[in-house]
């Protein structure tokens, strides 16, 4: 498995649980000093940094990127793929088409995460359901034109009613033969909804494709009350070959919540 960190360069995410918030350059340089493999981003959007700036840094510091976030389609723009509204629903698709073609040109796969929305009572359980899966389905064709994976990752029950449990994401998935689909396991998620967290992971692990290293307060691992042993034996059970990145808060500082990751997946491994 490969290590990672988050970047984020989202003003309206600027409280949010992301490890560096500074300017590239030097999230690139910070990251790359401590150890990590590569960098999850979360930017503004498609185009808010040219993918050939992204490429330079990588180059400078040999640093892969692991993924990218559309969270932004959500809090910046305000677009939900399970909106009331066709015209947003439309305008969400086009965001994360667009995020994924981003993405692919960088060689790493998109993640849905909030942009996935809720049901509601002007869009009832079932047509939501039926909405993810077109969107799941297209994202996925997407991305395969671009050489990699999608990533759906199953959110706590106060950020979404969709999907809550990793198993239950795993078997939709299969249920709507939805191709090319992986499931992102967010353990600060997993934490509140699962019973057990690595029962679940080894339950749905062929539909593994990404995990968020993240405590039980969304701190760094270590700096909470969840067991991380279980999780990486799983992981190592499974022969995991994906990223561990780390999507967490910058407590109590960016450098430490790094420092401590990297160090929690060092004496694991």
């Amino acid at each position: 498995m490969k290590t990672a960190v988050t970047l984020c360069r989202v003003p309206e995410s600027a409280a949010g649980p992301f490890v560096f918030h500074e300017p590239l350059p030097e999230s690139f340089a910070k990251a790359a000093a401590i150890g990590f493999d590569a960098v999850e981003l979360f930017l503004e959007g498609p185009d808010a940094v040219p993918a050939e700036e992204i490429h330079a840094l990588q180059q400078q510091h040999g640093l892969a990127i692991a993924a990218v976030g559309t969270g932004s389609g959500m809090v910046k723009h305000g677009l939900s793929l399970t909106d009331a509204s066709p015209e947003k629903r439309k305008a969400a698709l086009d965001f994360l088409l667009r995020m994924i073609g981003f993405g692919g040109r960088l060689g790493a796969p998109a993640i849905l995460g909030s942009m996935q929305g809720k049901w509601s009572a002007e869009v009832p359980r079932e047509k939501a359901l039926d909405l993810l899966a077109g969107s799941l389905r297209i994202a996925g064709e997407a991305a395969a034109a671009c050489g990699v994976a999608f990533i759906y990752e199953p959110l706590n029950r106060y950020e979404t009613n969709l999907f809550n449990h990793f198993v239950a994401a795993a078997e939709f998935l299969d249920e709507r033969e939805i191709s090319n689909v992986v499931l992102l396991a967010d353990l600060f998620h997993m934490n509140i909804e699962e019973r057990e967290i690595a029962a679940s992971l080894r339950a749905g692990a062929s539909h593994l494709g990404h995990v968020h290293w993240a405590d039980s307060n969304r701190q760094a691992m270590g700096f909470g009350h969840t067991d991380p042993a279980p999780v990486m034996a799983v992981l190592r059970e499974i022969s995991y070959s994906g990223y561990v990145s780390a999507e967490v808060f910058p407590i109590p500082d960016a450098e430490t919540a790094a420092q401590q990751t990297f160090q929690s997946l060092a004496t694991l491994r």
